[in-house]
């Protein structure tokens, strides 16, 4: 099975994760939060699902993501899936 788009509804807006041919493009309310290269290792995935769950789950004064490590796995994974990791 192959996922070429997924929609999350997020405190931010929603945030749609569209498959490209390097990986995924990670866009909210019009705009490019994030691209994912499906090549680049899994810190810097990591550290960009981290980012998108913040608009997800929403953010605290320390600008931290209002999550558990594991809500932030589960990012990381459809994110991974939409861009063929």
């Amino acid at each position: 099975m192959f996922i070429k788009q997924i929609t999350i509804e997020g405190v931010e807006g929603d945030v749609e994760v569209i498959h490209t041919q390097e990986g995924a493009t990670v866009w909210c309310n019009g705009r490019v939060v994030c691209t994912i290269g499906a090549r680049e290792d899994r810190e810097k995935r990591f550290a960009k699902a981290r980012e998108v769950t913040k608009i997800i789950c929403g953010r605290t004064k320390g600008d931290e993501p209002v999550a558990t490590n594991s809500m932030i796995h589960e990012v990381f994974d459809e994110i991974s899936r939409v861009a063929g990791c």
